[in-house]
């Protein structure tokens, strides 16, 4: 940090009024932050009828302690427990700063699913459903992204851009060579390098560009929230590895809106610290079992 020899004062207030009144305004920008409150669990006397979910506690605890980013996502089944033990694992997990949301196509063979990040970063409590919204199956995973997301997100997506140049709108202006861009970048990307990412909020463009952008990249199955700062939506395209990343304040106002090249957006993963960091926890946590 750079060290100034006379004080700094930005923001509201700190700049002088126009002659004719007017003062300096500035966009409101993300103000609060998602914190980490330890889960309210039943006390060791209560816990009669919940040897199933203790059982897989530990086993849960077993899996975070080991695990390593690169690794298979490892997945804990919940469907044999009963109402108790599965209301055990909605207080022990909680709700996180990302939750997803897989939608399927009519007639596809793949099952839709509601998916949310626990307070222990990188353990997902991942229900699939069918086409009457009904859970079929309630899981929780651990790995960096739900392995829904890693797999099928792509699954039915278009390798490439094909532009048809010869009909695009007369109002769109810039999303051609954006298009272009993403078409080249493509072939080039793989898996784990570093994403390539287009900054729409910098360049300059109409409303005509974005649906343009929108129609030729398709829409996806995935959608992402992250609420870790502020809010960040993540939806996938229907083009493979495109994704389209936007930044909210606490106002709901764009303030970042990006497009991405990427397996998954980083913004949306855990990391080997967070794993680390959510087995200490565990830990803490079902210690008063011991």
């Amino acid at each position: 940090m750079k060290d100034h020899s006379i004080p700094i004062v930005v923001g509201p207030g700190s700049q002088p009024a126009d002659s004719d009144g007017a003062e300096m305004d500035f966009m409101q920008m993300p103000s609060g932050m998602m914190t980490y409150t330890q889960p309210i669990i039943p006390e060791p006397e209560e816990i009669t009828g919940l040897d199933q979910a203790l059982l897989l506690s530990n086993k849960l605890l077993g899996i975070l302690s080991k695990f390593k980013v690169g690794d298979e996502t490892q997945v804990i089944e919940l469907n044999g427990l009963d109402k108790k033990n599965k209301e055990f694992f909605d207080h022990l997990l909680g709700e996180g700063e990302v939750s997803v949301q897989f939608n399927t196509e009519p007639n596809s063979k793949n099952p839709g699913a509601l998916i949310q990040e626990s307070v222990l970063a990188g353990v997902w409590r991942v229900q699939y459903i069918n086409e009457d919204e009904k859970i079929i199956s309630d899981t929780i995973e651990v790995g960096i992204i739900p392995d829904i997301v890693d797999k099928l997100t792509f699954e039915t997506a278009a390798e490439n851009i094909e532009i048809d140049e010869k009909n695009i709108p007369e109002s769109v202006y810039n999303a051609p060579p954006l298009l272009a861009e993403i078409k080249d970048k493509l072939p080039e990307y793989k898996v784990g390098e570093e994403p390539h990412v287009i900054n729409l909020s910098l360049l300059p463009h109409t409303e005509s560009d974005l649906i343009y952008l929108s129609e030729q990249l398709g829409i996806g199955p995935i959608i992402i929230l992250s609420r870790g700062y502020g809010n960040c939506r993540i939806s996938s395209t229907a083009t493979r590895n495109v994704w389209w990343v936007q930044y909210f304040n606490s106002q709901e106002t764009l303030i970042l809106n990006t497009l991405e090249v990427s397996k998954v957006p980083e913004v949306a993963c855990a990391s080997q610290e967070d794993i680390d960091d959510s087995a200490d926890r565990l830990l803490e946590i079902l210690a008063i079992y011991k």
